[in-house]
């Protein structure tokens, strides 16, 4: 049997001012598709630029083929200095938690608990005979009676008939009724309940099923998902899917005796570039429990226990002897389940949301190959500095966070240059 091996390389500023590496290299019996040296180089090459830039402060890669796993650690918790990065940082996930929510949905269709296509009305009274809007600009009284009830299928697939407004704030009237209502926060100082209600008293903006919206989609599946099980919907997480795969770093805070892994925040002033922090660590939104545990983007984690979930969608729904889903349930999730008429609005808007071509549950699918990823690849981005996907045809996960978010050209471009290497690496 060949052997693969599992890299670690954390990266520091040495005396001189100069960037280097160390590493830890563990050989042990896997399959034969590993991760070539020289893309891994590369790699180390490419990332290590906008660290010692100050574009990004730190990082941590993974990149996993096979039984191979190579992992990369630069930079430091805070711009200009301070505490490493580690293998073990807490980041915010922010819109990466989305696949964890879809599945968390499905682990309830598969015990017959839901059904893809019946209304959520029992569940979800709030979403019941909805009006929708006659044009998204049209003032909130003009509406006209829903087509049909809102499904399951509609949430996962951002259908519902709800969901971000890709124009320019307060452009329309129900942008500024979303603002009002405090329900165009990541972290609404309400409860579940209570946000349901808000959003119950919004009109739709589109029929259900007509276009795909994101986001708001996944706020309401993990409000579905307490009430359909019975308990918080970080309980029910726990229970079946972060607990069975090992996933020990990963919830919606992180706790007071850990908080020194989370990392400093940083966004980007719009007027110089520069970063600015959005979030401190102490004291911050994560550092305590969230009112409202949002299924959309509310997630904390690490680069290994992401690396488990990925695994476990690649191996069709189990891990280490321990099965979330069948293998019908991922394949469904992991697939295109878009129709041309409803990517219209997301594919319009390119390397936002457009350039995977297809949507699944939660995440994104490949439908061609536009650059290295195969199509057939899946996962998501998170917008505070996060992307992880998976490539069955190359049994390829690949993970990079940050703490450096994507509203400017920076992350996104280290983003972008990291899946090259990745793919590089994969031979």
């Amino acid at each position: 049997m060949p052997k693969s091996t599992t890299w670690d390389m954390t990266g520091s500023w040495d005396a001189k001012g100069g960037w280097s590496t160390q590493g830890r290299c563990d050989e042990h019996d896997a399959t034969p598709r590993g991760l070539t040296p020289a893309g891994l180089d590369r790699m180390r090459q490419v990332l290590a630029r906008p660290v010692e830039s100050g574009a990004v402060p730190g990082l941590v890669a993974l990149v996993s083929r096979g039984g191979d796993t190579h992992v990369e650690v630069m930079g430091t918790m805070t711009a200009g200095g301070g505490e490493p990065m580690g293998r073990d940082t807490i980041f915010r996930m922010a819109s990466a938690t989305k696949p964890v929510t879809a599945a968390a949905a499905m682990i309830l269709v598969e015990e017959c608990r839901l059904r893809l296509d019946d209304p959520v009305d029992p569940w979800l009274p709030e979403l019941a005979d909805r009006r929708v809007l006659t044009r998204i600009d049209a003032p909130l009284e003009e509406t006209v009676p829903a087509h049909r009830p809102i499904t399951l299928r509609d949430l996962l697939t951002f259908t519902f008939g709800f969901g971000a407004v890709l124009a320019p704030p307060d452009a329309y009237p129900i942008q500024v009724a979303i603002r009002e209502l405090g329900l165009d926060t990541t972290s609404p100082a309400f409860g579940p309940d209570e946000w349901m209600r808000r959003l119950g008293e919004l009109p739709l903006m589109r029929q259900p099923g007509e276009l795909w919206q994101y986001h708001t989609g996944s706020d309401v599946l993990g409000v579905l998902v307490a009430r359909v099980a019975g308990q918080p919907f970080e309980s029910f997480l726990r229970e079946r899917i972060f607990e069975p795969l090992g996933m020990k770093d990963t919830g919606f805070h992180v706790p007071e005796d850990q908080i020194h892994r989370l990392p400093v925040s940083y966004a980007h002033d719009p007027a110089t570039g520069e970063l600015v922090v959005w979030d401190e660590a102490a004291g911050g939104k994560y550092s305590r429990p969230p009112v409202f545990a949002a299924g959309g983007d509310g997630l904390v984690s690490t680069a290994d226990d992401y690396h488990a979930f990925y695994r476990m969608l690649l191996n069709k729904g189990t891990l280490d002897g321990e099965r979330i889903l069948s293998r019908a349930s991922v394949e469904l999730m992991t697939s295109d389940r878009l129709t041309p008429e409803q990517k219209a609005e997301k594919d319009a808007f390119g390397d936002h949301f457009g350039r995977h071509g297809g949507y699944g549950f939660g995440m994104a699918v490949r439908t061609h190959r536009r650059d290295l990823a195969s199509p057939g690849q899946f996962g998501w981005d998170g917008g505070l500095g996060t992307s992880v996907h998976a490539d069955p045809a190359e049994d390829l996960v690949g993970i990079l966070l940050t703490q450096a978010a994507q509203d400017s050209q920076d992350t996104p471009r280290l983003i972008r240059d990291f899946w090259t290497t990745a793919y590089q690496a994969a031979g």
